[in-house]
Order: structure tokens, then C-alpha cells, then sequence
């Protein structure tokens, strides 16, 4: 039995996602939306299985970063416009507001998720598939990338799952204001410039581009990255005074860990540091 195991209580991890294929491999687990057929669009299955993974994933001792990525010509085109949308037309107040917090708790666990997350854009990433790539700790774009908030092209709040908090964070006010109420698309280029992008590479170049972010993510100090994407998040909306108390324990009790103790030693002895995640 692992230490791990006595915060999960009963319940064993799950071996089988219905909704997406998921694979882990050195350290890094993989999403891949696989229904490329449609452009990989969410449904209610998969959004439930996103939210489920996400609260799991921490007990991955083997998961040290997860990439989201979409099979065939694009990313994520949205929710299903007839599995989602023509079931919404159907249901009454109560379960609406299921299905709407049932999203909101995917971009929340993705941002409370200690785990660092990289999304690989390539093709579209309209709707829903635009917030879960807003939602990442890095965006991988590629040249054929292209984001579409298209909330308001259906007759919805563009505030769909947290977009109005996070995306005037990520590139300002005055531009979130532009594609959350346009609903317009934009290129690869575009959202770089915006500072939408983490990364933007040529079409060829975006599978190494993003094995080679999660395996620096994957090999990195483990406690300390988790730490700083929590204070990321978390400060957003801290006064000054909250903020740097916050900072001081925190960095109070990372210098508490081996792997601060490792620096430490690799640095006299002249080596790179073997982090343990400890």
C-alpha cells in the first residue's frame, strides 16, 4: 500500500475513460479527444469524464504534467451542436443548471489541478474547446492554430465557463471584450500577438514541441511547480498585503523540502539537480 493510497480512501483509480483515450508514459498523461470525424466536439460524457480525471489525476503518483490534445484536423470545434444543444433546447431550469456548472467545475479542476497542463492547438479551438485550452498553464499553438469564443454566435453569454474572468487575465480587457462578444475567429499569429499563446510553432513541429515542454514540466520540482501555478491562480484577485503573506508561506515551506536541499547540494557538487518531487 502507498502513502498516496490513504488519501484516496476505498475508491481505486479508473482504468478505463469512455469519452477520450488516455495514456501515460514518463511521467506525462495524455488526453486525446478522439472523434475527429466532428472535430472532437464535447459532449456531456466527456465533460463529466474531464471533471472526474481532473480530480483524480493528483493521485497519479506516476503523472508529474498532462497534455489535452485533439486527433485529426483540429483541436476541439465545441460542444456537439446536437448532443448537447438539442438536449439543452429539452430540459427544464434545474438540470440546465447542472449541465452549466457541470463545465464550470472542468475549468476550475483545471485550474486547481496541482498538475501543470499544456493544450496542443492545431486547427480550431472554438467554444468550449477555446476556454479548456484558455484554462492550461501553457498553449502550444501551431501555425494552422485558430481560437473561436463563439458563445454569442449561438444567442449565449461569451461568459460561458469562466471565459469573462480568465481570458481579460490572460490578454486584457479591451481584447477579451472583442472575441467574447464578437464571437469572431482569429489566427495563430493573432492570439500570439494577443499573448494567448504559449508557444506557437510550425505545423510539423508541434508534437516535439509539446513532448518536450511536458518532459522539462514531467523531470522539473514537482512541489514547486504545483505551488507556483496554486499562487498563480489563487492571487488573481488577493490585495498586495494577502498576496505577499501568501508568497512568504509558501516559500517558507518549500524551503522545508528535499528538493530544495538538492539544488543546494547539485550546486557545490557542481551537477544538474535530481528533483524527487519531495
Amino acid at each position: 500500500m502507498t502513502s498516496d493510497y490513504r488519501f484516496r480512501a476505498s475508491a481505486p483509480l479508473t482504468t478505463d475513460w469512455q469519452h477520450f483515450r488516455f495514456t501515460k508514459a514518463d511521467g506525462v498523461a495524455t488526453v486525446t479527444l478522439d472523434r475527429p470525424e466532428k472535430l472532437n466536439p464535447l459532449t456531456f460524457e466527456s465533460y463529466a469524464d474531464l471533471r472526474d480525471l481532473l480530480a483524480e489525476l493528483p493521485h497519479h503518483q506516476d503523472v508529474r504534467a498532462l497534455v489535452i490534445r485533439g486527433e485529426g484536423r483540429g483541436f476541439c470545434g465545441g460542444g456537439d451542436v446536437n448532443e448537447i444543444i438539442g438536449e439543452l433546447l429539452k430540459m427544464e431550469p434545474r438540470d440546465l443548471m447542472r449541465f452549466t456548472k457541470m463545465t464550470g467545475d472542468v475549468i476550475r479542476a483545471m485550474r486547481e489541478c496541482p498538475i501543470p497542463i499544456i493544450t496542443a492547438i492545431h486547427g480550431i479551438a472554438a467554444g468550449a474547446g477555446a476556454v479548456v485550452a484558455l484554462a492550461s498553464d501553457f498553449r502550444v499553438v501551431s501555425a494552422s492554430g485558430r481560437f473561436a469564443f463563439l458563445f454569442t454566435k449561438v444567442g449565449l453569454s461569451g461568459g460561458d465557463m469562466g471565459a469573462a474572468y480568465l481570458l481579460p487575465r490572460v490578454i486584457g480587457l479591451g481584447r477579451a471584450t472583442e472575441l467574447l462578444m464578437l464571437g469572431g475567429t482569429i489566427d495563430a499569429t493573432t492570439a500570439d500577438k494577443y499573448g494567448l499563446v504559449s508557444r506557437l510553432v510550425a505545423d510539423d513541429e508541434i508534437g516535439d514541441a509539446v513532448a518536450e515542454l511536458a518532459a522539462t514540466l514531467a523531470a522539473g520540482p514537482t512541489l514547486a511547480l504545483a505551488q507556483t501555478k496554486s499562487l498563480l491562480t489563487r492571487e488573481l484577485d488577493m490585495s498586495i498585503s494577502s498576496a505577499m503573506e501568501l508568497d512568504a508561506m509558501t516559500q517558507a515551506l518549500l524551503m522545508t523540502t528535499k528538493d530544495h536541499a538538492e539544488f543546494h547540494a547539485a550546486f557545490n557538487e557542481r551537477r544538474p539537480p535530481e528533483w524527487q518531487g519531495r
